[in-house]
Parts: C-alpha cells; sequence; structure tokens
C-alpha cells in the first residue's frame, strides 16, 4: 500500500506541475491526440490478494470440521501493450510476473491444534487478454471498463514433489485458464498516462492434485481467486 500512495503523490505532483499556457494551448486538455494513436505501451505495478475457491469432499474424515481459505497479499509488475479497434474500444495485452500465496486451513476435533495451516506460495507469469471500453474524456479524466481471459504459468509448482511422513504439501498443477473483469481510471498527465485499476480474477482449472493424503482427500476441488490494484503508466 505504501507504493500505492507514492505512485499517488508523483502523479499528483506531476499534474499540477502543467505550465499554465500548455494547457491553454491544449485547450485544457493533456495528451489530445491519445485516442487517435493506434497503439500504445507502458507497464504497470500492483498489488494483489490471492484465494481459493473451495469445494470441499462429501466423504471427509468425521473429526475434520471445516476445510477454509485464506487469503495473503502479494505483487505483479508487468507490461502493457494496447491497441485501438475503435475511438472507444482497446484490445490490451498484459503479460505480468506475480508473487503471492494462498493457505488452507483444515479444523480438526479432538486435537490440541484445532488448526492446521496448509500455506502455498506462488511465482505466476500471466498472460490476460482483454477488452477495454472506454468513456469520453472529461478534461484529463476518463473511466473504462475491462474484461476477457488469461492464461497462468506457476512456476513454484511442487506437482512433482515428493511427500514426507507429517509434513504433506498441497501440492498444485501448474496450468491454470481463468476470465477477468474490473474497472478503471485514466488520468491525462503532460507527458503520459496514469491510471488505477481494480481487477478481479477466477479460474475455471480445478488446481489440485490428488495424491491420496489426508489434506488432498477432504478437498474436491480448488480453483484461483485473485483481486488486483494495479498502478498503470503508458506513453
Amino acid at each position: 500500500m505504501k507504493l500505492i500512495r507514492i505512485c499517488l503523490l508523483l502523479a499528483c505532483f506531476a499534474a499540477i506541475q502543467v505550465p499554465a499556457d500548455a494547457q491553454q494551448q491544449r485547450g485544457g486538455q493533456n495528451r489530445h491526440e491519445y485516442y487517435g494513436d493506434p497503439l500504445h505501451f507502458g507497464f504497470f505495478l500492483g498489488v494483489n490478494r490471492t484465494n481459493f475457491v473451495v469445494v470441499p469432499t462429501q466423504a471427509w474424515p468425521d473429526s475434520l470440521k471445516s476445510v477454509l481459505s485464506k487469503p495473503h497479499s502479494g505483487f505483479d509488475l508487468g507490461i502493457v501493450s494496447e491497441l485501438r479497434i475503435m475511438e472507444y474500444a482497446c484490445v490490451r495485452f498484459t503479460p505480468e510476473i506475480a508473487f503471492g500465496s494462498r493457505s488452507l486451513e483444515y479444523s480438526y476435533m479432538g486435537v490440541d491444534t484445532n488448526v492446521i495451516e496448509k500455506k502455498i506460495e506462488s511465482t505466476w507469469l500471466n498472460f490476460p487478454l482483454l477488452l477495454k471500453i472506454r468513456s469520453k474524456r472529461l478534461n484529463n479524466i476518463a473511466a473504462y471498463m475491462i474484461g476477457g481471459a488469461r492464461y497462468t504459468l506457476d512456476l513454484a509448482s511442487q506437482k512433482d514433489a515428493n511427500n514426507t511422513a507429517g509434513q504433506e504439501i498441497i501440492k498444485l498443477y501448474n496450468h491454470d485458464f481463468g476470465f477477468e473483469a474490473g474497472a478503471g481510471i485514466d488520468f491525462f498527465l503532460p507527458y503520459f498516462k496514469f491510471g488505477i485499476e481494480l481487477r478481479t480474477g477466477l479460474g475455471v482449472k480445478n488446481l489440485l492434485v490428488k495424491d491420496n493424503t489426508q489434506y488432498s482427500n477432504a478437498v474436491d476441488v480448488l480453483r484461483s481467486k485473485v483481486f488486483l490494484i494495479a498502478l498503470t503508466f503508458e506513453g
């Protein structure tokens, strides 16, 4: 969150540094030609909150009360490439590397440690292909909606790791597919466009590797779930 505050302060500082005569020459609009350009590039920084959608099995042990997912925060770094297909519509490709983790909490009855937490750390390569629908500009501000599909590769997957007695891990497949949707606001500054984007994603593939441990046997389906706050910088 400190990173977001610093970037917001920098953007505000850049906005107030616009010379008055330059604003008048552009009719009050920075980057007035932006909607007419066919292609734009940039980068983004983000903070993510990753989680699971958990579907428990119907035949879990009597001593097990519940299996819950616990989210954790991480961060993203990515590249932005945007192709204009209509005046207010663009195709957006934002490959990124993301770092994060999630946990599964198993609650048992009749044991001293009532809750056993299994933490899963991941490093993802995400490849979202999104459609962006943007509004008309109000001086130097515009809003937009975004949605599409993504492919994800987990570089830290332990799907082939060997379990040891008493130290079983939750194994996940390293390939995932999903959908993303969100919205954001663009601020047109004198030399670049700054944006704040909120995006959520939901995986469609069952990521759980069934390796016949007490932890994997208690779960039928695990799907990925993520919420992202991103700061974009585009030329």
